[in-house]
C-alpha cells in the first residue's frame, strides 16, 4: 500500500515537473516573441504588405516591433523612411493605434533631423511625446523622449537634451532591452561629448557597450566604438583611440556596413593627419574612399578626399588632381542627392497633407452618420411613445403629455433635417452664417405649421380616446351595481 502511495506521489511530482517545463517553455517563447529584435541591417519589408499584418496584430509589443521593421532606413534613405512613417502614422490615426502613431511621429522627427529642419523635427518630437505619455507605454516613452533629446541636441539646448534623454533611459530600463533603449544610453554619451563633458560621455558610452553585449543587440556597436575612439582621442589617449576605431572597423565589416567602415577609416585618417603622420593618413583616407566606391554612400568621400587633396596639393599634382576630382564629384553628388531628397520630401509632405485631409473627411462623415443614427433612434422612441398613448384603450392620459412629447418631436425632427441638409447648405451658402441662418429659419417656417396641425389632431384624438375610456368605465360600473 505504501509503495503504491509513493508511486502515485512520484508520478504526480513528475507530471508537475513536465507541466512546469511546458509552461516555462511557453512563457519563454511568448517573451521572445514580444521582445523581437529588429535587424537594422536588413532591407525593410514592403509597407503595403506590412500594414494588414500590423492591423491584425493585437499585442502592443509585437505590433511595435512589427511596425518598426519598416522604419529602419533613416540612415540610408530618409525619404523612403519618411514615406513609410507617414503611412504608419496615418494607419495609427485611422485606427486609434497609439503604437503606430508614436512610431510614425518619432521617425518623422528623426528624418527631419537628417534634413536639418529643426522646427519640423521638434514639432513631431513633441507630438510623439504627447501620444507616448497618453499611452503610458514605456517602449513608446523611450522612443519619443530619445527623439526629443536628439532634436534639442541639434538645437544646442543641452539642458533639455540631457533631461529628456535621462527620461528615455529610465523608461527603457522598465522592459526587455531593445535597440532603442541601447541607442538612448549611447546617445547620452553623444550629448555629453558635445557638451565637452568627456568623463560623463565615457561613463554612458561604457554603459551602452555593456548593455549591447548583455542583450546581444550589437548593431550599434560600431557607433559605440567610434564614440569611444573620439573620447579617448580627446583625452590624448591615442593608442586607445586607435584600438577602438579598429574595433569599429571589425564590427562594420561584420554587419556589412560600408557606411560605418568609411566613417571609421576617416576617423583614423583624420587622427593621423592631426598627428602629422601623413603616410598613415593617406593610407586610411584612401581606404575610406575605397570602402564606399560603387555604393549609395559615395558622398562620404567628401572628407577623406579633401584630406588627401590637402596632403598632395604641394607634393604631387597628379594625385592632387585625382582627389580634387573625387572631392568635387562627391560634393556634387551630395548636393544633387540633397536637392533630389528635398524634391521628394515635398512630394511626400503633399501626399501626407492630402491623406490627412482625407482622414478628416472620413472622420466627419463617420460622425455625421452616427448623428443621423442617434436622431433616428430618438425620433423612433418618441414616436413609439406617442402611438402607444394615442391608441391605448386602457389608460386616461393628460393632453399636456402629448403636447410635451410633440414639442420634443419637433425639436428632434428639426435637428434631423438640419443634419440631413447641413452639408448641402454649406455648399450652397459657401459657409455664410447669415445665409445658413435664413435657410434654417425658412425650414422652421415650413415645419412649425405642420407641427401645430399634427399636435391639434393628436390632442383631439387623445380627448376622444379619454372620453371613450371614461364612458366604458362608467358602463362597467353601472353594470356591476345593477348586478
Amino acid at each position: 500500500m505504501n509503495e503504491k502511495i509513493r508511486y502515485i506521489q512520484k508520478n504526480y511530482r513528475m507530471k508537475k515537473f513536465i507541466l512546469a517545463v511546458l509552461l516555462l517553455g511557453g512563457f519563454s517563447a511568448y517573451t521572445n516573441a514580444q521582445s523581437a529584435k529588429v535587424d537594422f541591417s536588413q532591407k525593410p519589408p514592403n509597407i503595403d504588405s506590412l500594414i494588414p499584418k500590423i492591423a491584425a496584430e493585437k499585442n502592443d509589443s509585437a505590433r511595435y516591433y512589427l511596425a518598426m521593421s519598416a522604419l529602419t532606413i533613416s540612415e540610408t534613405n530618409p525619404v523612403e523612411d519618411m514615406h513609410n512613417s507617414e503611412i504608419i502614422l496615418l494607419h495609427g490615426q485611422k485606427n486609434n493605434d497609439l503604437v503606430c502613431q508614436v512610431l510614425g511621429y518619432c521617425c518623422l522627427c528623426y528624418d527631419y533631423i537628417q534634413f536639418g529642419n529643426k522646427i519640423k523635427s521638434l514639432e513631431f518630437g513633441i507630438k510623439a511625446n504627447q501620444v507616448a505619455e497618453k499611452s503610458n507605454d514605456d517602449r513608446l516613452k523611450t522612443f519619443a523622449k530619445a527623439m526629443l533629446a536628439l532634436t534639442y541636441l541639434t538645437m544646442g539646448d543641452f539642458e533639455k537634451a540631457v533631461s529628456y534623454n535621462k527620461e528615455a533611459i529610465d523608461a527603457g530600463s522598465k522592459y526587455d532591452t531593445d535597440i532603442i533603449s541601447v541607442c538612448a544610453v549611447n546617445d547620452m554619451g553623444t550629448i555629453y561629448l558635445a557638451m565637452g563633458k568627456i568623463d560623463s560621455a565615457l561613463v554612458y558610452t561604457q554603459k551602452a557597450y555593456e548593455l549591447a553585449i548583455k542583450s546581444n543587440i550589437t548593431y550599434w556597436l560600431t557607433s559605440t566604438y567610434l564614440q569611444f575612439g573620439t573620447i579617448h582621442a580627446s583625452l590624448k589617449n591615442g593608442s586607445l583611440a586607435l584600438n577602438y576605431w579598429n574595433l569599429a572597423l571589425e564590427e562594420a565589416k561584420r554587419i556589412g556596413s560600408p557606411k560605418f567602415a568609411s566613417t571609421a577609416y576617416n576617423a583614423i585618417a583624420q587622427f593621423y593627419y592631426s598627428s602629422n603622420q601623413k603616410d598613415s593618413a593617406k593610407a586610411y583616407a584612401s581606404k575610406a574612399i575605397t570602402s564606399v566606391t560603387n555604393t549609395p554612400f559615395y558622398t562620404l568621400n567628401v572628407e577623406p578626399a579633401k584630406l588627401l587633396l590637402n596632403i598632395y596639393r604641394d607634393t604631387n599634382i597628379d594625385s592632387a588632381f585625382k582627389y580634387s576630382e573625387i572631392y568635387r564629384t562627391a560634393t556634387d553628388s551630395l548636393f544633387n542627392i540633397r536637392t533630389l531628397q528635398q524634391a521628394q520630401l515635398m512630394a511626400v509632405e503633399e501626399e501626407a497633407r492630402i491623406a490627412g485631409l482625407k482622414l478628416e473627411e472620413e472622420k466627419e462623415e463617420e460622425a455625421y452618420r452616427q448623428n443621423l443614427q442617434y436622431t433616428f433612434i430618438a425620433l423612433g422612441i418618441i414616436s413609439f411613445l406617442m402611438i402607444v398613448i394615442l391608441f391605448s384603450r386602457r389608460h386616461i392620459t393628460n393632453p399636456n403629455v402629448i403636447k410635451f412629447l410633440s414639442v420634443i418631436s419637433l425639436l428632434i425632427v428639426f435637428e434631423f433635417l438640419n443634419l440631413l441638409i447641413h452639408p448641402v447648405l454649406e455648399k450652397i451658402t459657401y459657409h455664410s452664417p447669415i445665409l445658413m441662418l435664413l435657410c434654417l429659419v425658412a425650414l422652421a417656417a415650413i415645419i412649425i405649421p405642420f407641427h401645430h396641425k399634427l399636435e391639434h389632431w393628436a390632442v383631439n384624438k387623445l380627448i376622444e380616446n379619454n372620453k371613450r375610456t371614461r364612458l366604458e368605465e362608467a358602463k362597467r360600473t353601472i353594470e356591476q351595481l345593477e348586478a
